[in-house]
């Protein structure tokens, strides 16, 4: 079996003394009531005066989520304003101190705490009325419960229903005697309908003071077993999360404030940890489950209940109506961190992995805070989502408390290594970053859209610690999950360093690491700035002594700018292939400054090699856009990045084209397009070729008149085609357009005012 089964199975075995709910009687000698407008009460609470206090009352409201709601739906009884109770509390405590006690003891809490009894509301059931399942709100940080004091009375009806996870307990009122019920905040409840009578009800939050509490240290024999499971455990995982059977709010979590079986677990874990040479916190797990899911049987589907039959609402809005099948994915998130010394401290964890979890209750059988059903919707849907939050206990072997700490906090690891490197410690600074190796490096990883995953910390303190740590494996290591975007001007100095230290080869690795693919790949636009960009990171590691740092950079940029022009050129649809093309002159400029800047001629003599002894339009105009962003004024900049060579092969280029003939007027030809040698394509080529047929019908079969309509589209050619329904095969009809005419006119156009603007640049 598996140690976290064994572990839960364990666990579950120890149920400590107490319960989620308990009840306890009393005589109501002690209990004098006065009530504004009402007077005294008396016990047995009588009709008469049970329709007085009604008369004074208004219609209970309930909590959801941020808003206060009035629905006779949901809770219908009726609640007299606090400020209209006065109680002698004085009297009253000789009663309710020792029931406090006596009920702080059934719920398991720890001894020696004390409870306190907040007053919250005096409520009134008339026959009928009823308060649905809900769960209460811990108003303060010392709300663990709410305690209901129902007076005597010959009410029928009415009952307090308690439930936690799969257990449910019910609760009837007495006609003598008081009767005090005690149960924690996260507890669903509900009031079941009174038949007959009136029910009168005081209702109090239950404050916990755990400032005396203490807790017996359970024996060797009650934690070997369990330690054994973590030992067993960690010798393989790093962490392990145990999910408690309460809810607990994040000002709440405590290890005073811990509710029902919760504590005597929680206590035999801290023992086991302590046994095992382990770490332990508690935390709030914020828990996600997905499921197939069924829709109810009408009515009322299964586990229902509604207390009007008249209610013609829509059943579906029941969540729990719904049967849960199979579980199809689960996620768990842990907050609000809380050490053995009860101090709030940075997350050990975030993310949870399955293999990490352990639970003796399942979290399906909990109520969730919210759920979702989503229909069938073709693909997919009849699927129930559900949240949840549950208290959590974490443990780690301590000898790993550094490598978990650091997964949950990567900045938290950086600091430390600093602080390390500072004091001279280099020794435990490289023992610690070797033991960030088995996952560091997925923090840069990358999802199925591109998107980093992870807590990647910034680039500037890892090059710090990097450069700190002196030792070229270790460097590359924490360095290994950048992107070339990340590498700014700020960055530009501690780069130079590192590459003064480790050298060239060592540089081109990391570096050849940081542009590949497919980080890059999702996010062009990203690239493109970093490119364009490239003048001012290429000052800044210059005038760091950082000449050789900048030229490894700039021949990384060049790799990944020729690989956007080598497929960019190859796009078919002569637009987008202007339009992309267009988009790289800002990053061809930049790296052509940024070599000039570096006196890398290598560089800029590449990138202006990919514009000679070329007849594309689009990237004559990409080459002119590219003269165009480079600084006219800088004479320096202007020489060192391919200016002048740049300026011949477009300025003969421009010539070369301007000095063909325009169009004649009679001239339909259209230069066919490469890349299929198929027959019906030759028969294509031959009808675009010839300068004199405008148009053709074409007998042919509907997957070679796909083919054509694609090849056309596919290529923006200027040719109208369409199918005439006629005959056997049906007739495609290709027309050319005047739009061949307006192309080259357009084209000649924007070539003339490029030669314009070149020739004044040149005077």
């Amino acid at each position: 079996m598996d140690p976290r089964q064994r572990l839960a199975q364990l666990l579950g075995a120890s149920r400590g003394h107490g319960s989620f709910s308990a009840r306890r009687t009393a005589s109501p000698d002690d209990l004098y009531i006065d009530i504004t407008g009402v007077g005294p009460l008396t016990m047995p609470v009588s009709t008469a005066k049970a329709k007085q206090l009604i008369a004074v009352a208004r219609p209970a409201q309930y909590g959801q989520g941020e808003q206060t709601l009035t629905d006779a739906t949901v809770r219908y009884t009726w609640q007299v304003p606090r400020s209209r109770v006065r109680i002698d509390k004085r009297q009253w405590n000789r009663t309710l101190t020792p029931i406090l006690e006596g009920l702080r003891d059934d719920l398991g809490l720890p001894e020696g705490s004390r409870l306190k009894a907040e007053l919250h509301s005096l409520l009134v059931y008339s026959p009928g009325q009823f308060f649905l399942p809900h769960q209460d709100s811990e108003k303060s940080d010392d709300m663990v419960g709410t305690l209901t004091v129902t007076l005597p009375g010959t009410s029928r009806g009415g009952e307090l229903i308690v439930q936690h996870g799969e257990q449910q307990i019910s609760y009837r009122s007495s006609d003598k005697l008081l009767s005090f019920v005690a149960f924690y905040a996260d507890c669903r409840h509900e009031v079941r309908p009174v038949t007959s009578g009136y029910r009168v009800v005081l209702t109090y939050n239950l404050l916990l003071s755990a400032a005396h509490g203490t807790a017996s240290t359970p024996g060797p024999g009650e934690t070997a077993e369990l330690a054994a499971c973590l030992e067993e455990h960690f010798a393989e995982h790093r962490r392990l999360v145990y999910l408690l059977d309460h809810q607990y709010t994040a000002r709440g979590m405590s290890w005073t404030h811990l509710k029902g079986v919760d504590a005597e677990r929680v206590r035999l874990l801290d023992a086991a940890a302590g046994a095992s040479g382990c770490e332990i916190a508690l935390a709030l797990a914020d828990v996600h489950e997905s499921w197939s899911a069924s829709e109810p049987d009408p009515p009322y589907g299964r586990g229902s209940y509604r207390y009007d039959d008249d209610d013609d609402d829509d059943d579906d809005d029941d969540a729990e109506a719904y049967e849960l099948d199979e579980l199809l994915d689960s996620s768990v998130s842990l907050s609000a961190w809380v050490d053995r010394s009860g101090t709030p401290v940075p997350p050990v964890a975030t993310v949870v992995y399955d293999h990490e979890v352990s639970a003796t209750t399942p979290t399906r059988t909990l109520p969730p805070y919210e759920s979702e059903y989503e229909g069938f919707m073709g693909n997919y849907g009849n699927t129930m989502d559900r949240w949840y939050r549950r208290g959590a206990v974490v443990v780690w072997p301590t000898r790993l408390d550094f490598e978990v700490r650091a997964e949950a906090s990567p900045q938290w690891a950086l600091d430390t290594l600093q602080a390390l490197i500072r004091d001279g410690d280099l020794t435990r600074a490289r023992q610690r970053a070797e033991s960030l190796t088995s996952f560091w490096t997925d923090l840069g990883s990358s999802d199925a859209l591109g998107e980093v995953v992870g807590r990647r910390p910034d680039l500037r303190p890892t090059l710090a610690a990097a450069h700190g740590l002196d030792d070229a494996a270790l460097a590359a290591m924490l360095l290994a999950p950048f992107r070339l975007a990340e590498l700014t001007p700020p960055n530009a100095a501690l780069l130079a360093a590192l590459v003064q230290r480790h050298g060239e080869s060592w540089t081109r690795t990391l570096l050849a690491g940081w542009n590949s693919l497919p980080r890059w790949r999702y996010a062009p636009g990203e690239a493109a700035t970093w490119l364009s960009a490239l003048p001012e990171l290429c000052r800044a590691l210059r005038d760091a002594n950082g000449l050789v740092a900048a030229r490894l950079v700039l021949a990384v940029g060049w790799e990944q700018l020729n690989e956007w022009l080598r497929l960019e050129r190859g796009i078919t649809q002569p637009s987008h292939r202007a339009l992309a093309l267009d988009q790289l002159t800002a990053p061809i400029a930049g790296l052509l400054v940024g070599a000039a800047i570096s006196e890398a001629p290598e560089i800029a003599d590449a990138a202006v090699g990919m514009f000679a002894d070329n007849d594309d339009a689009a990237l004559r105009r990409c080459q002119v856009g590219v003269l165009r962003a480079l600084p006219q004024d800088d004479p320096e900049i202007l020489a060192g990045s391919g200016f002048d060579v740049l300026a011949r092969n477009a300025l003969a280029q421009l010539e070369s084209s301007l000095a063909r003939p325009p169009r004649d007027p009679g001239d339909w030809s259209i230069e066919p397009p490469g890349g299929c040698a198929c027959a019906v394509c030759a028969t294509l080529n031959d009808f675009l070729a010839d300068p004199g047929l405008r148009a053709v019908d074409w007998p042919l079969k509907e997957q070679s008149r796909r083919h054509v309509h694609q090849r056309i589209d596919g290529h923006e050619l200027p040719v109208k085609h369409s199918t005439r329904r006629v005959g056997r095969p049906y007739l495609l009809q290709l027309v050319k357009t005047p739009a061949l005419f307006e192309r080259e006119k357009q084209e000649r156009q924007a070539a003339e005012a490029d030669l314009k603007w070149l020739m004044a640049v040149a005077r």
